[in-house]
């Protein structure tokens, strides 16, 4: 008897893996520095994230109370050790072996750490012992995790700048700087190794700053642009975080080592700065935080790595009115240090980053116009583009997100008709808010299918099935198979378990 309930519950939990939570967006993330003095207590912090899609935090040390504070929330926690402190967890494995002791094991796995970086952006420091001194830290430090028995369980890397690359443009010729390749290459060899990320900190609010143009801003912003071609592969970008993340992939690839994950440690725009700073805005912080969400939420991934969303950490959770230089550093902050929204941009779980399936009308009068969807003819760059900023503007995105109604079909053209279409329908609906730089047309044909609804169109219209869909059954073919719902897959297994027990008494 108690061999087949297992034989069951294993069944069942192999089901369950193939069907994505509705609310887990894993590769959303939020630096949490501390260079501040008014920032809210730790437990109100905790309590703020999980009212967010926000996943995982990045701590830049091992701070005790915000560690704590963290645990049972099911936040994934990056902890770090300093600078300062990879000379001696270099020097003295025990040494190592203390910190973990400290930082870790009093913690875990209540507070959920995933990830520790041994120093931050080290490389860039140009001090040859502290350079030489990174990787057996390390190493020091992946040895003490495996003697607690957490090697595996909890990654160990390091963070790098962009400037560790010598060449981004095209980003298919993308490449680390020779004189930091030596250094590299064995941390490469122990990431690979281990398992464990490459993190690095790309920032198109500093590209745009060395290029001022109103071009480039849309193109850091993920705003309608003309695209940049990569002359080797002939690949157009639409936004420049794209080409930073694909061209440290390529840097990886010409180092031998392209199997090794990508995460993005730190991105961000700063949301006001001085007088002589070009870029920091409000507005350009919620384009760009906004725009950039969507783009992770739209599961497309990067034009050299398709299908999977980087895991990317914002920067920042707060203002730090402690940081030195121009007043664009201490201007990150997505939220305000009274837990209110510095500006929205749908991380709030009841907005539409829950990935709520619900598909109600948004707010204002639903017209006889017609539904707003993909421009036949448009490609898949444009397409995206759309998706990006209908999905910045404030409108309800959860259907098209893991888990809702509308996720499948899993292609641009589909996520991008409800999202311009979502638009159009909160929008005052004239016929030039369905254009989306001529990549949308309306229609007088509803587009909904299954239990995935197009608002709009008016009462009495005619439904049909979404000419994006490629299967008008309610199952999706994969692979020449239909494959079965859900709820069939669940009646079997249950039946399957009656029959067990039954044979069993």
């Amino acid at each position: 008897m108690a061999i087949s309930i297992l034989i069951f519950l294993s069944l069942l939990l192999i089901f369950l893996s193939h069907f994505p939570s509705s609310h887990a967006e894993p590769f959303i993330g939020v630096n949490y520095g501390q260079v501040a003095d008014n920032l809210p207590p730790p437990s109100e912090t905790a309590k703020l994230l999980q009212s967010t899609s926000i996943q995982k935090v990045r701590l830049y040390g091992a701070d005790p109370a915000i560690i704590k504070a963290l645990a049972g929330t099911g936040v994934g926690i990056v902890i770090g050790a300093a600078n300062g402190e990879v000379p001696s967890l270099a020097a003295d494995p025990n040494a190592a072996t203390q910190w973990i002791n400290s930082n870790v094991l009093p913690f875990y796995p209540a507070s959920k750490i995933i990830l520790i970086t041994v120093g931050n952006e080290v490389l860039m420091t140009n001090d040859p012992n502290l350079v030489n001194q990174l990787l057996p830290a390390m190493q020091n430090v992946q040895k003490a995790l495996e003697a607690a028995s957490l090697g595996g369980k909890i990654k160990v890397s390091t963070v790098h700048a962009m400037s560790v690359l010598g060449n981004s443009e095209p980003p298919s010729a993308g490449s680390f700087s020779p004189g930091y390749q030596t250094g590299l290459k064995g941390i490469l060899q122990f990431l690979s190794d281990t398992g464990s990320p490459f993190t690095i900190n790309p920032y198109p609010f500093f590209a745009y700053q060395s290029d001022p143009r109103p071009e480039t801003l849309a193109f850091c912003l993920f705003q309608s642009n003309p695209g940049r071609p990569d002359s080797n592969t002939g690949i157009k970008y639409m936004n420049m975080f794209d080409a930073q993340v694909d061209a440290v992939h390529s840097a990886l690839k010409s180092m031998g080592f392209e199997k090794v994950e990508i995460v993005v440690a730190e991105t961000g725009w700063a949301s006001r700065g001085d007088p002589n700073e070009v870029g920091p805005s409000v507005d350009n912080a919620k384009a760009y935080n906004g725009n950039l969400i969507a783009h992770l939420r739209s599961m497309v991934g990067t034009p050299l790595m398709p299908g999977k969303s980087v895991d990317t950490y914002i920067f920042a959770l707060y203002d730090e009115n402690l940081k030195p230089g121009p007043s664009s550093e201490r201007a990150f902050g997505l939220f305000k240090t009274d837990l209110s929204m510095a500006y929205d941009i749908g991380l709030a779980k009841s907005s539409g980053s829950s990935g709520n399936s619900s598909s109600q009308p948004p707010s204002g009068k639903v017209t006889s116009m017609g539904w707003c969807v993909a421009r036949k003819g448009a490609t898949d760059e444009q397409l995206q583009a759309s998706l990006d900023w209908a999905c910045g503007q404030g409108i309800d995105c959860g259907p098209i997100q893991p888990g809702g109604a509308c996720f499948e079909p899993n292609n641009v053209a589909s996520h991008a008709a409800f999202a311009m279409n979502m638009y159009f329908q909160k929008s005052p609906k004239s016929a030039t808010d369905c254009d989306f730089s001529k990549t949308a047309t309306i229609t007088s044909q509803n587009p909904s299918y299954n239990s995935c609804v197009y608002p709009g169109g008016g009462a009495g219209s005619a439904g049909v099935m979404n000419k994006y869909v490629r299967s008008d059954k309610s199952e999706r073919k994969k692979n020449g198979a239909v494959e079965p719902k859900v709820s069939s897959c669940l009646s079997f297994l249950l039946v399957f378990m009656f029959l067990i027990l039954h044979v069993n008494m």
